[in-house]
């Protein structure tokens, strides 16, 4: 069997196990799914309608601003499980046990990530759901335009999934990896999820502008809602890439560092 077989079937091998893990303890996934649909309902029907004035509508018009950022919230929410899972892994003693076997190394790596862009996309389709079901609405966006948007939510779990990678090997034990992966849910917080960045004081609106989600939120809002991109949709990319090729080369380096 080549090199590629024998790592394909090892890869399908550990994302099974990972996507078992995952069915049989659905409580971590449900938990990081909470604090989206949280926001989600809190800000369209506590501040919707003082919200949507400040965007020059109400509380219809605010839906369908906050949905796609929300949306890119939720990825790096459930990213925080698995930096959860990859350093349960690294402490548990599993890899170690793994090590011994013929098994290709960078197998259990590739598992974990392909897992988690699968629940990201799950998640992400359960917090779409819930968008749809209180009045979201996209308008306009043809095949090509959800195609483009289903292509940058799987870009950006699988940029934001390697960087969790790393941050789950980095830890000592799943409470630092659950802390030490919190900023992928607070930078939402700080982008153009909520308000627009013309709304910010001015010495934030570049700290808000350049950082990896508001260019994604603003490319998905084009794609799905009609609005003008811009540069956003090469930044975007630009990040996903960069911190792809950041995440793993951390990762990859950690995980062989450690198999010494």
């Amino acid at each position: 069997m080549s090199t590629l077989a024998l790592t394909v079937r090892d890869s399908s091998t550990m994302l099974r196990r990972n996507l078992l893990h995952a069915r049989r303890y659905p409580s971590l996934t449900l938990n990081l799914l909470l604090t989206p649909i949280m926001l989600l309902l809190l800000f369209v029907y506590i501040f919707g309608d003082a919200m949507g004035s400040g965007i020059g509508g109400g509380r219809t018009e605010y839906i369908g601003y906050i949905v796609p950022g929300l949306l890119l919230m939720t990825i790096g929410s459930t990213v925080v499980g698995t930096a959860v899972s990859v350093s349960n892994d690294m402490t548990e003693g599993i890899i170690a046990r793994f090590r011994t076997m013929a098994i290709h190394r960078g197998s259990v790596l590739v598992g974990h990530v392909i897992g988690s862009v699968l629940q990201s996309v799950m998640s992400v389709t359960v917090v779409g759901a819930v968008g749809v079901a209180i009045g979201f609405r996209s308008s306009g966006a043809g095949v090509l335009e959800w195609l483009a948007a289903f292509g940058l939510l799987v870009l950006f779990a699988t940029a934001l999934t390697w960087i969790a990678v790393g941050m789950g090997l980095v830890s000592p034990n799943a409470e630092a990896a659950s802390n030490n992966a919190t900023p992928l849910i607070l930078l939402p917080l700080l982008s153009s999820a909520f308000v627009p960045i013309h709304a910010m004081p001015g010495w934030f609106q570049p700290i808000a502008e350049y950082q990896p989600f508001t260019p994604a939120i603003e490319t998905l809002r084009g794609l799905l809602l009609g609005s003008e991109i811009g540069h956003n949709g090469w930044l975007a990319v630009a990040w996903c890439v960069g911190l792809s090729v950041l995440g793993y080369s951390w990762s990859t380096s950690k995980f062989n560092s450690e198999s010494k």
